[in-house]
């Protein structure tokens, strides 16, 4: 004889289900496409550089550094995010954001203390590293992958997944920094 689970009981359960089928995806998407992003000369050599800068920052210098970014955000000077959007990594990404036709939404990349090193558009803050999308990323090793729970995103208007993943050096592996693309939940397939 068959027991049936009570209705209420396979709706609760529906929603696991779908987060596990996005994650299933999201995860053949970074495998398929995002890595090579990742890879991309211009997004190698800013994170490089960019890490070889910021050697020694201490919490405080972060701490300045993320203040003045959200300061400069919609302010006519911006001294702090202008280098980093305005720079060839941040080309790199908006090119392909461009040419994605809509699916991909947004992407940045961080440094190995979780500072934006090239973004695609502007965010919120600099410092990323307070954030799942760096420290289950950059911070649980080269193969790591974090994705968010599908959200509405004011900015695209659209239903979004954030897939973050960690940036691994071509030649050694190791682990450099990591980068987070937005996905328009409806074509995540």
């Amino acid at each position: 004889m068959f027991k049936f689970l009570p209705l209420a009981a396979l709706l609760a359960l529906a929603p696991c289900a779908q987060a596990a089928d996005v994650s299933a995806q999201a995860q053949g998407l970074v495998a398929d496409e995002l890595r090579s992003w990742a890879q991309d000369p211009e997004i190698i050599a800013a994170i490089e550089a960019q890490n070889t800068a910021h050697a020694g920052f201490d919490a405080a210098r972060i701490d300045a550094l993320d203040k003045a970014w959200g300061a400069e955000v919609g302010a006519a000077a911006q001294p702090t995010i202008a280098p980093v959007l305005g720079n060839a990594a941040s080309d790199t990404l908006r090119a392909k954001i461009d040419a994605s036709q809509g699916r991909f939404t947004e992407a940045f990349v961080m440094d190995n203390l979780g500072l934006n090193v090239a973004t695609a558009y502007l965010t919120s803050d600099y410092w990323q590293g307070d954030e799942e999308k760096f420290t289950a990323t950059y911070g649980a090793g080269p193969q790591a992958v974090h994705v968010s729970e599908v959200e509405f995103d004011e900015s695209t208007q659209t239903y979004q997944v954030q897939i973050s993943f960690t940036v691994t050096d071509p030649a050694s592996g190791a682990a450099i920094g990591a980068m987070t693309v937005a996905v328009d939940a409806e074509q995540l397939n």
